[in-house]
């Protein structure tokens, strides 16, 4: 619109821009509810944000160049995606341990997670048009490690097989790199189990 056209469409209504700006163009059951979920929203902003140093610390876990380096998981993108998820899951599967205590969290958890994939593809440059449909495939991807992680830590299946599917893709690895995730995922998934809920919701992950 040209500043002229600005100019005679704010003319021609002045009246509800007044309106606008006062709320009384709005009736007031709308505005009850367009508030709570404005509440809604910033409220569970409020609660992911308490929830950011676990998260942090779950992220720093995953960059533990250990991983890369004795593991031999791929120092890429893909890997370090994988390594985020399956320490995630392993933090979910420890919160489903406290039934309804740890409820919200592994919610807030979860959403922490989609919305950091969510800022990581559009930092590298995946458009508006298809992120939505990559951010559900991630999510996929972390609902999957969580049932086969949980499976195996249940001892229903070798714990060494579902990493090599679900960090290694597959790939071909050697005996003793897959053998070292495994046993550092089995013994992070015993330490979590023995940590206190409070200590471990603030960020104080057992990594060692």
């Amino acid at each position: 619109m040209t500043s002229a056209g600005a100019c005679l469409a704010g003319r021609a209504r002045p009246s509800n821009i007044r309106e606008k700006l006062n709320g009384a163009s709005t009736a007031p059951g709308k505005r009850r509810v367009e508030l709570a979920r404005l509440s809604r929203l910033f409220g569970a902003r409020r609660d992911r944000a308490a929830l950011a140093p676990l998260y942090n610390a779950v992220v720093g876990a995953a960059r533990d160049p250990a991983w890369y380096r004795e593991g031999g998981v791929p120092d890429t993108l893909e890997g370090r995606f994988d390594m985020v998820a399956t320490l995630v899951a392993l933090l979910l599967i420890r919160l489903e341990a406290e039934g309804d205590r740890a409820r919200a969290e592994s919610s807030l958890l979860t959403e922490t997670f989609i919305d950091d994939m969510d800022g990581t593809l559009r930092q590298i440059g995946i458009g508006d048009f298809v992120v939505g449909k990559h951010v559900g495939k991630l999510v996929g991807a972390l609902g999957g490690r969580l049932g086969a992680l949980r499976e195996a830590l249940g001892g229903g299946a070798p714990l060494e097989e579902v990493v090599r599917r679900n960090v290694f893709r597959d790939s071909p690895v050697e005996e003793a790199r897959l053998a070292f995730v495994a046993d550092r995922l089995r013994g992070l998934h015993g330490r979590l189990a023995a940590a206190p809920l409070e200590p471990l919701l603030a960020g104080k992950l057992p990594v060692a």
